[in-house]
């Protein structure tokens, strides 16, 4: 590779700064809500003046969708990297595992943007509604792909249901202030979702 090669292949710093903001609003929004992940915030936070957005986004919704796109993008990566590591056939039960585990529970930040936000969603102006959708899309073809019944009849409708399932024990286990509470409903779904228990 020569040198104009690998200047092409580094992002520009306008790039990278873009990159730092999208990151940081990808956090924000999952640890605040969309409401509360500012602007100033997030700026400040990507160690950025607020006067600088402008070179980057039309708008906030502009950076909002962005930044739902990276979370949700985020979490479709972890998925498809414990699918990946898992044993054959126990693909889909690590990621449920996974995706149900105390630590995922207790790191809302870093997290699953759809459980962070989902009640949010039908408040956001229609760019950032598409992005989400089509990342929550994206999790539920990783699920119906691992899922030992994957192409046939009423595969896909299992895997709506669970994902929903872990989806809804993921944001009550969040949910409640008493962690036995939250455990007991981890472990309800995964006993549910995932035979062995």
């Amino acid at each position: 590779m020569n040198a104009a090669t690998s200047r092409q292949l580094a992002p520009s710093r306008k790039e990278a700064t873009h990159e730092r903001i999208v990151e940081t609003a990808a956090r924000a929004i999952r640890r605040s809500g969309y409401g509360g992940a500012g602007v100033a915030e997030i700026m400040k936070e990507a160690g950025l003046t607020h006067g600088g957005f402008y070179a980057h986004f039309e708008s906030r919704e502009g950076m909002l969708a962005e930044a739902a796109d990276r979370a949700g993008a985020d979490t479709v990566a972890f998925l498809t990297r414990v699918a990946a590591a898992a044993p054959p056939k126990q693909e889909l039960d690590a990621m449920l595992r996974a995706y149900l585990s105390k630590e995922h529970v207790e790191s809302p930040e870093t997290g699953c943007a759809v459980a962070a936000l989902g009640s949010e969603m039908p408040r956001q102006a229609h760019k950032v509604r598409r992005a989400a959708s089509r990342r929550i899309k994206e999790m539920i073809d990783l699920v119906a792909r691992q899922s030992p019944d994957w192409g046939q009849p009423g595969s896909h409708e299992r895997a709506l249901v669970t994902m929903s399932t872990a989806l809804g024990a993921l944001v009550l286990a969040r949910a409640v202030d008493d962690p036995k509470l939250s455990d007991a409903v981890r472990q309800a779904a995964l006993n549910h979702l995932t035979p062995k228990g």
